[in-house]
C-alpha cells in the first residue's frame, strides 16, 4: 500500500487555488493584526469610556480570534499552507500595527475603524477571483466576514460622533 499524497480534486484548478490562498493569506494577516491591535486597546484603554470600550474591545478581539482559525483552515482546505509567523503577517497585512503605548480612546477607536476598513478592502479585492473559480465556500466565508467588519466599523464610527 502506497502512502503517497492524494491529489486534491475539488473542481478548482491548482492555479486558482493558489491565487485564492494568496488572497486569503492577506486576509489572515489583516485579521490577525487587527486582532492584536484590538486586544492591545482592550488592555490599555483609559478614560471615561473605559468600561464600555474595555468590554466592546473584548467582544471584538474574541470574534477576530475565532475568525483567524476559519480563514487559516479554508486555506488548508484549498491544499495550501497557512502563514503563521509575525514576519509573514507583517509582510502580508495592510492593517497598520498599533503603537505599543496606545493613544487616547478616541484615537484607538479611529485606528480600529481604519483597520476594519482595510480588511473590508482586502476581502473585496479577492471576490472576483473566488467567483470566477466557482469557490462558493470561500465566497460564503468572505460574505460573512465582510458583514462583520462593516457592522463593527459602523459601530465604532458611531462612537466618534459628537
Amino acid at each position: 500500500m502506497s502512502l503517497e499524497k492524494r491529489q486534491i480534486d475539488i473542481g478548482i484548478n491548482d492555479s486558482d487555488r493558489q491565487q485564492i490562498a494568496e488572497g486569503l493569506s492577506k486576509l489572515l494577516a489583516d485579521t490577525y493584526t487587527l486582532y492584536l491591535n484590538t486586544h492591545n486597546f482592550h488592555w490599555n484603554v483609559t478614560g471615561p469610556m473605559f468600561n464600555t470600550l474595555h468590554l466592546m474591545f473584548m467582544d471584538q478581539y474574541t470574534e477576530l480570534w475565532n475568525s483567524v482559525d476559519v480563514i487559516a483552515e479554508r486555506i488548508r482546505a484549498l491544499d495550501q499552507f497557512a502563514i503563521g509567523s509575525y514576519k509573514d503577517f507583517s509582510h502580508y497585512s495592510s492593517v497598520k500595527d498599533a503603537p505599543s503605548n496606545p493613544p487616547k480612546a478616541e484615537v484607538m477607536i479611529s485606528l480600529l475603524v481604519e483597520g476594519h476598513e482595510a480588511v473590508i478592502k482586502t476581502i473585496r479585492s479577492i471576490y472576483g477571483l473566488v467567483a470566477t473559480a466557482s469557490d462558493q465556500a470561500t465566497e460564503d466565508m468572505l460574505t460573512q466576514r465582510i458583514n462583520v467588519h462593516e457592522k463593527t466599523a459602523w459601530m465604532l464610527r458611531s462612537l466618534l460622533e459628537k
